[in-house]
């Protein structure tokens, strides 16, 4: 098939990396984003292991490492602000709970979007509506009232995709809830951070601050147990009160945090959960990122989740001729024990934060089976070489 049309909803990580790769191999593509514009600020992100490679592979890493945070390392504190334990982004080859890839979301957006903004259509400020496919393609209805043909549409949208609503079915029987609500917001600098992640956290609950390359500036995370329903995602000033709630009476340098949530222009909370599906395509409709597997921002994968799955996402496809069925199939495949594995560690991180029930004791971690599973989560599936169709053909 020549002259294949791809639409991709979402232009945060996901998005605009599958499209970096698909117009590699010949693909007209897309990206569609609810936003006006590209979206700044947000958490850090990490690239670790295999997201690494693929970074590399994009030809992008002076990009990338130009506009890392920089931070030193993280230093847990107790609630008098004593250092009590240290991890150095260096620690673990560079691998381990700071990475020493670590980039504000929104610059490696940036990044992603400045490397394929001459060559892929965006339409930003709009969203698809409606999709109807048949076995040629898919009809898509923009929330703006155009109408377009594209033979192939995925949604990069993130844990709430609309697009997966539409295409796989309600919200509610595809996320699962893990028991954490997590909020990140920048604030003013006046905590003294040089280069260092500071996190206090205690019985579930956790503040954190986190140095960026703007001295005057800070991100804070924070997280403390709520259940799903107590979310309102329409509620922004519902949500600043749950967070206030939550953390209240934490202690440390939280009430200083707080004091700051409502000036943030780019407050987010959400609940910290997971998306299980058994599948991540439906004909000429697939899943990338967030939007297909979420392992939760207690994983720490997020976004290497999203690098691999654009980079191998776009090869199978292109290996198989643009074939839906055998594309969307190659790629789960390659991919299902990497995203296994780092959802695994998302549930067992959530676990350990919440600690053990009343009256029960703390289990002892098995270190024999931990081991051999953070090393599938961080080395991840072999990359092939997407050189050609008939490379990726050659398995």
């Amino acid at each position: 098939m020549t002259n294949i049309r791809v639409l991709v909803q979402g232009a945060s990580i996901a998005g605009p990396a599958l499209a970096y790769w698909l117009r590699r191999y010949g693909a007209e593509v897309t990206v569609v984003e609810q936003a006006p514009g590209l979206r700044q600020g947000g958490q850090a992100v990490d690239a670790r292991g295999v997201a690494r490679e693929v970074v590399r592979r994009m030809g992008l890493e002076a990009q990338v490492q130009a506009a890392r945070t920089r931070t030193a390392g993280v230093q847990q504190v107790d609630a008098t602000g004593n250092v009590v334990h240290t991890e150095r982004a260096e620690d673990q080859g560079g691998d381990g709970y700071v990475a020493e890839i670590e980039i504000l979301r929104g610059d490696l957006a940036r990044v992603l979007h400045e490397a394929t903004r001459d060559d892929v259509e965006h339409l930003f400020g709009d969203r698809v509506a409606a999709l109807a496919q048949d076995a040629d393609g898919v009809d898509v209805t923009f929330a703006g009232g155009a109408q377009r043909r594209f033979d192939l549409v995925v949604g990069a949208d993130g844990v709430h995709s609309s697009l997966r609503r539409m295409a796989f079915g309600p919200h509610e029987s595809i996320v699962r809830h893990l028991g954490l609500v997590v909020a990140w917001f920048s604030l003013p600098n006046a905590f003294g951070l040089d280069r260092w992640l500071v996190e206090h956290a205690e019985g579930g609950r956790c503040a954190g601050l986190r140095p960026v390359q703007d001295t005057e500036r800070a991100i804070a995370t924070l997280w403390f147990p709520a259940p799903a329903q107590a979310l309102d995602h329409r509620d922004a000033a519902g949500q600043k009160d749950l967070l206030r709630a939550g953390m209240a009476g934490f202690g440390w340098r939280t009430d200083e945090i707080l004091g700051h949530v409502d000036d943030a222009g780019d407050f987010y909370l959400d609940e910290c959960a997971q998306v299980v599906l058994d599948r991540w395509s439906r004909g000429r409709v697939g899943l990338i990122g967030d939007a297909a597997y979420s392992a939760s921002p207690m994983s720490g994968a997020g976004t290497g989740l999203a690098l691999v799955g654009a980079f191998l996402l776009a090869g199978e496809l292109a290996g198989a001729g643009w074939d839906p069925e055998a594309g969307f199939a190659g790629y789960q495949r390659r991919m299902q024990d990497y995203v296994d594995a780092n959802q695994e560690i998302g549930r067992m991180h959530v676990e350990h934060v919440l600690g053990p029930g009343p009256g029960e004791a703390a289990p002892e971690p098995d270190m024999e089976a931990l081991m051999p599973l953070i090393e599938r989560a961080v080395t991840g599936p072999a990359l092939p070489d997407y050189a050609s169709p008939e490379t990726s053909r050659a398995r």
